[in-house]
């Protein structure tokens, strides 16, 4: 399971390079509808949501995956607060840098110091965020996760 997970990630990353979705120049090309727009990611965006499609609507149907694992679905399906603040940050990290976090990943390669500081930057606002909401969380929800040992009842 893991070396498919391996290969698959392998797939992707190589898909972003050949793409240009790893080049902050062209992405903020694409993003700049006021200047000298590049809508060739469009077709990026569009191939990857045609791909991803037909394994998505078979995955809905399922409740293991071909390879046995559990399919796990969020259950959250309106907008709320957090989904439109984390939508937010992302645009504006996006629009600022030209990287999202999978080319971010896949542009490591080309160790740049630019490319290092902004993986950087993300891991720790990625550790900082889980930090934040396991905080947040009341003490039995903790507990019931697993993130909380509570003590075994004492005998009298």
């Amino acid at each position: 399971m893991k070396i498919l997970a391996f290969v698959s990630g392998v797939v992707f990353g190589v898909g972003l390079l050949v793409s240009g979705m790893t080049d902050p120049a062209k992405v903020i090309a694409f993003l700049d509808i006021a200047g000298p727009w590049d809508p060739s990611l469009i077709l990026v965006m569009i191939t990857a949501v045609l791909v991803a499609l037909v394994p998505m609507q078979m995955a809905q149907r399922r409740t293991r995956s071909f390879m046995g694992e559990k399919i796990a679905f969020p259950s959250t399906r309106g907008i709320n607060g957090k989904l439109i603040a984390g939508s937010a940050i992302f645009g504006i990290g996006w629009g600022m840098t030209g990287l999202c976090p999978g080319p971010s990943l896949a542009s490591l390669a080309a160790s740049t110091w630019q490319e290092w500081l902004f993986f950087g930057s993300m891991f720790a606002g990625m550790i900082g965020f889980e930090l934040w909401q396991r905080l947040g969380k009341p003490a039995t929800a903790a507990t019931t996760s697993g993130l909380v040992k509570t003590p075994a009842p004492s005998k009298p």
